[in-house]
């Protein structure tokens, strides 16, 4: 993930050459220099820096009293990575405006990143981030599938405390990494939210061509009452259209539930909906 690391600054630097002539980059009221090498932190010394609390060797509990001193919303059903997730994003990520790879992260946050060598209480992960903004993820993939059990049945833990965000067990994910996977590092870059600083967009739309570009044609829309006969609370028929299931024969052709709860929660904590929480045992009763 280090060598990661030298890439990803590498290709976004000649990125920012590319657009501008230069590494620097207005973005609203801020200049971003894209020149690398990036500033490094590990995420328990930015925690550290803008909190004053050292997360290193802390149980659950402990972190959750902090969480709550400092008036962040948090609750029983959240997990050590959670909480700790809940700290970086509100006390720490809108502080770095220039380029900065936040790495080495706790293992209870990343059910499927390998561990680190060296520190078996973290793993090797990254993110890079810009403006406040996470635009880069990536991270050396977890290959053992006896350690990759072992974190899904955190997460199934986890979900049975109700956190609705935790991943089930994929059988046939570790049934594959039982036959092998080789050394692997993966990488996730926001092309669109970099293209934005780069080019000083405010708005997304400025830097899509394909909603611009695709023809238009009439979207067939079922009515509410049709999701409504299947089951579904209507606080959650917006959010399951809003997960592109315009149809309830859509909705049915759905293969996995337990993906469908995870998309349909992912979409209720990001828009910070406020809706009470939804079981994959309630979202197969509705597709049964």
């Amino acid at each position: 993930y280090l060598w990661m690391m030298d890439s990803t600054e590498r290709m976004i630097e000649a990125a920012a050459m590319a657009v501008n002539g230069t590494t620097k980059a207005p973005f609203g009221e801020n200049e971003v220099d894209f020149k690398r090498p990036f500033k490094r932190v590990r995420m328990s010394e930015a925690i550290q820096e803008y909190t004053g609390f050292d997360i290193t060797g802390k149980s659950e509990d402990e972190i959750r009293a902090f969480c709550l001193s400092i008036g962040l919303n948090v609750d029983e059903t959240m997990g050590k990575g959670k909480l700790i997730d809940e700290i970086f994003g509100e006390k720490c990520e809108s502080h770095y405006i220039q380029p900065t790879f936040i790495y080495d992260y706790p293992v209870e946050m990343s059910p499927l990143t390998k561990m680190h060598r060296s520190d078996p209480g973290l793993t090797e992960r990254f993110e890079l981030f810009v403006n406040g903004k996470e635009v880069a993820n990536a991270y050396s993939e977890l290959n053992d599938p006896i350690d990759q059990l072992n974190r899904f049945k955190d997460q199934l833990a986890l979900q049975e405390r109700g956190d609705d965000e935790a991943m089930f067990i994929d059988y046939d994910f570790v049934r594959a990494l039982e036959y092998g996977m080789p050394p692997t590092s993966g990488m996730g870059i926001g092309i669109d939210r970099l293209c934005m600083f780069l080019t000083n967009s405010a708005s997304i739309q400025d830097v899509l061509f394909f909603p611009q570009m695709k023809p238009e044609k009439k979207v067939t829309v079922d009515g509410d009452e049709k999701y409504e006969a299947l089951g579904i609370p209507k606080e959650w028929i917006a959010v399951v259209k809003k997960a592109g299931y315009q149809t309830v024969e859509a909705l049915k052709a759905v293969g996995n539930t337990n993906k469908l709860h995870q998309e349909l929660c992912g979409i209720n904590k990001k828009e910070k909906l406020g809706l009470s929480g939804l079981t994959p045992e309630e979202v197969k009763k509705w597709l049964a």
